[in-house]
């Protein structure tokens, strides 16, 4: 054996074995309990993040559950990732100077498929690196054609009961990216912007937002502020940079008599508490703001310019015309961004598919409280999880991109003239405009619906459109909605689809046994398939939720590109190898606590794996010597432990014994690191430090007593050390001698019972 452990010397080499052996493939077994998890989908085209690699916690639970015997089934899979990879592919048509806009919609689905398909492989090769566990024979994508298939006929269920309606609302909206956000999708920061005090009628009140005010209908006060009750109910005329309008003043409670001067015009189409206010008191909405942040043609002179330099405009005039009463430079709020581009959120009036989800998220609350699924290891997850689906909101399941699923909507045209297009013609030229429009014979050249069709980029059709939901072409004059399905509408049936691809396997591992994930997705992922797998199956998608912890820096402090402490998972494994980032991980997280990660832990890990080499070195070089074979080390139960002479191997197999019952109780409690921590100190202290000293001329004379004892407690550590540090296990494993011909990954886990294991 060499003198240090190599793990690039093994690591690729071990992972081709247990993959093309079939040992993570498992097969079912009606006779026996299986054990199932499905991979939290990571973006099919990025490469791993430290939070992948703490994919280390499904895998000790795989390959724990596989040594216990039972059908073990670790599902992976990759994620289409619709905003994110458009995101990204958008930005390398920038850096090409083009942009999504020089191409209709399917040309740019097939430009991003490709994109995909060259990166696809990268996550994948990654996590087999890490020694990810994964029966890579049943791995899903997320736009396979069945698991579309399946997705579209999920829709149309939901419709079909009731529970998928089109309605006009207000949503979050990134002018940058073309497309909604639901709350959960957006960022808030803190920044200072001016406060502008704007006189207003007989008012003075305050905004950050003057370019807006071409969208007012209404004022609105506190109910209990005397200031301005004489004037509720009246239109108030109003002076503004394109001349006189009127506004309506309502009382609502909605509004704060602290803020400002106590008094706020209200924007319907253009904030969100305005347009609570405007519902709850019949104001009418004005769109002053489109989908491209360039103000409308309500705004008269203005329209067309961006907001930011609206808003400068607008000011400007206002000073001009003696309409600012002051500005205060430093006023500092809360603003909505984009979470991928950091672009400010638009409020945007836009006509939505939303999932009706009360009845779901009920069914969701009552599987948990009822106990059909636990989530642990702490009761403020399970508490987070109730509150959020108690006040659950309906979900906005459109997205106006291009990559993901088309919702299988198709509008009549014939009917449906006001449908708005831009399409791209024969020619390469970009065309838009009302449907029946583009279609009539006029001065201009009329355009085929099957040109507008082929080149179409976006469809916008009005809330009264007619359509019908079928997830095929119905032929005739009807082009289909642009709108494409919220990812996460098509990952919440992830666990359903999945195991229904394959036959078999959904009557056999549905519901999943566990679900490990962050609780930062508790509500995108968890509870949305908690809802859908309920609605599909009747039964929950997984019995256990367990929620792990975050990966910080060694300060505490999250990591992220702009502070520079990001730690690269695939460097760290270059450097020190797969056991080492895995065993650091694990080690010394207390269960719901941030992980402190630095390099000199993953480094004291890497010495770990030398010191576990070392002493397998030690054993190797003494049964050398002493000329014992492999049939001399039968199993040391109690009946053999008592006839044992020395004290030492009595009190080393007695604490061997009690160590895997301990790890065991451990890992069934989801104690990870505890039970990381426990063999680390045995074998560090207990073993290398104590036993070994002591009884070292004992080895050197190959005392036919000892040189067993001592076999058999290193086969037992390494048996329990596998699940978090499989390499180095697997490779001393194969080189040491045994009576069973067995891999370490199908060796039977040594329960502590003081029973005979199988392998």
């Amino acid at each position: 054996m060499d003198k240090t452990f190599n793990p690039h010397q093994h690591e690729e080499r071990i992972y081709r074995m247990w993959e093309s052996g079939g040992y993570l493939t498992p097969q079912i077994d009606i006779s026996k309990q299986p054990f199932s998890i499905i991979l939290p989908l990571p973006n099919a085209n990025d490469p791993m993040h430290m939070g992948h690699a703490l994919f280390t916690v499904q895998d000790i639970l795989a390959r724990w559950h596989r040594m216990m015997g039972d059908p073990t089934l670790w599902l992976p899979g990759g994620d289409h990732a619709g905003i994110e990879t458009q995101f990204v592919f958008e930005k390398k048509l920038t850096k090409e100077g083009k942009s999504r806009f020089d191409f209709d919609r399917e040309t740019l689905f097939r430009m991003i498929a490709e994109f995909v398909e060259q990166n696809k492989n990268v996550n994948r090769d990654q996590m087999k690196r890490l020694g990810f566990s994964l029966d890579w024979t049943r791995y899903h994508y997320s736009l396979e054609p069945e698991i579309q298939k399946m997705v579209l006929e999920t829709f149309i269920r939901l419709h079909k009961d009731g529970y998928v309606y089109r309605a006009e609302r207000l949503v979050n909206f990134c002018t940058k990216c073309g497309t909604a956000f639901s709350d959960l999708e957006i960022k808030h920061l803190e920044r200072q912007d001016p406060l502008y005090y704007i006189r207003y009628g007989p008012f003075v009140l305050a905004t950050t937002r003057p370019e807006t005010k071409f969208g007012d209908t209404g004022v609105a006060f506190h109910p209990a502020d005397k200031r301005y009750r004489k004037y509720l109910g009246k239109e108030i005329e109003v002076m503004g940079v394109n001349g006189p309008f009127r506004v309506t003043a309502v009382a609502d409670e909605a509004i704060d008599p602290e803020f400002g001067t106590g008094i706020e015009k209200v924007t319907p189409a253009h904030d969100f508490l305005d347009y609570e206010i405007a519902k709850r008191h019949g104001l009418p909405f004005k769109k002053a703001i489109d989908f491209t942040g360039r103000l409308t043609s309500v705004t008269g002179r203005f329209a067309g310019m961006k907001v930011k330099a609206a808003r400068e405009a607008v000011v400007a005039e206002m000073q001009k015309m003696n309409l600012l009463e002051r500005i205060d430079e430093n006023y500092v709020h809360s603003v909505a961004v984009c979470y991928r581009c950091g672009t400010t959120i638009e409020p945007m009036l836009i006509p939505q598919w939303y999932v009706k989800t009360k009845p779901l998220a009920k069914a969701a609350i009552d599987a948990v409280k009822r106990g059909s699924t636990r989530i642990v290891p702490l009761k403020r997850f399970e508490k987070m999880y109730f509150e959020w689906l108690e006040n659950i909101e309906d979900w906005n399941i459109s997205r106006q991109i291009v990559w993901g699923p088309r919702i299988p909507v198709w509008y009549p045209v014939d009917k449906n003239p006001e449908l708005e297009v831009t399409f791209i013609d024969k020619n390469g030229a970009k065309q838009n405009g009302k449907i029946s429009a583009l279609l009539e014979n006029t001065d201009k050249q009329a355009f085929t619906l099957s040109e507008i069709s082929q080149g179409l980029q976006q469809l916008r059709a009005p809330l009264d459109a007619e359509f019908i939901v079928s997830n095929t072409d119905p032929g005739g004059k009807y082009l289909q909605e642009t709108d494409t399905f919220d990812t996460w509408f098509l990952s919440a049936q992830w666990p359903v689809n999945t195991l229904k691809s394959k036959p078999g396997d959904f009557e056999y591992f549905y519901p999943t046994s566990v679900l490990d994930t962050l609780w930062d997705i508790l509500f995108f992922w968890v509870a949305r398939m908690m809802m859908l797998g309920i609605y599909l199956t009747g039964d929950v998608p997984f019995r256990t939720v367990h929620i792990h912890s975050r990966v910080v820096d060694r300060q505490g402090q999250k990591m992220s590109k702009s502070k520079g402490n990001v730690v690269n998972p695939i460097e760290m494994v270059d450097k020190y190898g797969a056991d080492a980032l895995r065993m650091a991980l694990i080690y010394g997280a207390a269960p719901g606590s941030d992980i402190a990660l630095s390099e000199e832990k993953i480094r004291g890990m890497r010495n770990f794996a030398n010191k576990l080499w070392n002493i397998g070195r030690f054993i190797s070089g003494s049964l050398d010597q002493s000329g014992i074979s492999a049939g001399d080390f039968p199993f040391f139960g109690d009946d053999r432990k008592n006839k044992l002479k020395n004290p030492d191997d009595k009190r080393i197999l007695s604490e061997i014994n009690k160590l895997c019952a301990v790890v065991t109780r451990n890992l069934e409690r989801y104690r990870f690191s505890d039970a990381a921590q426990d063999i680390y100190d045995f074998t560090w202290h207990r073993l290398a430090d104590e036993y070994l000293e002591i009884n070292k001329e004992r080895f050197r004379d190959s005392n036919p007593e000892a040189l067993p004892v001592l076999l058999h407690v290193f086969h037992r550590i390494l048996k329990l050390l596998h699940p978090f540090m499989p390499f180095v296990t697997e490779v001393l494993w194969e080189t040491l001698p045994k009576k069973y011909d067995k891999p370490l990954v199908l060796s039977s886990w040594p329960s502590g019972s003081g029973k005979p294991v199988k392998g």
